[in-house]
């Protein structure tokens, strides 16, 4: 199960989430051109190190889709929460985050 409440994510550890991702430059819908690429990251703090990031996810550009799958939460521990971003490179190599925000894991019993 998961819920979202503006740009804070509920998720329960070891579920599925697709989250559609709408994109928007100056007031209007944007779709990535050919050549970018949009990317999850996840991580306890923002002030981590890199290397502490413990999730990342490519957004398909056709789908924008993202996509959790069960085991990429499987071993976080429950009931933490981490912040996250996504960002879009375009195809010159500009890096834009759009969105950010956290992402709560829920506790399960299986």
């Amino acid at each position: 199960m998961y819920s979202i409440k503006g740009t804070d994510i509920f998720l329960t550890r070891g579920d599925s989430l697709f989250l559609q991702i709408k994109l928007n430059k100056n007031g209007e819908s944007y779709t990535p051109e050919t050549g970018s690429t949009v990317r999850f990251a996840m991580k306890a703090k923002y002030s981590d190190p890199d290397e502490k990031i413990v999730l990342v996810k490519e957004i398909p550009i056709d789908t924008m889709i993202l996509e959790i799958k069960p085991e990429d939460t499987k071993s976080l521990p429950m009931k933490k929460t981490y912040v996250y971003d996504i960002e879009l490179t375009d195809s010159l190599e500009h890096k834009y985050t759009f969105l950010f925000g956290t992402l709560t894991l829920g506790e399960e019993v299986l």
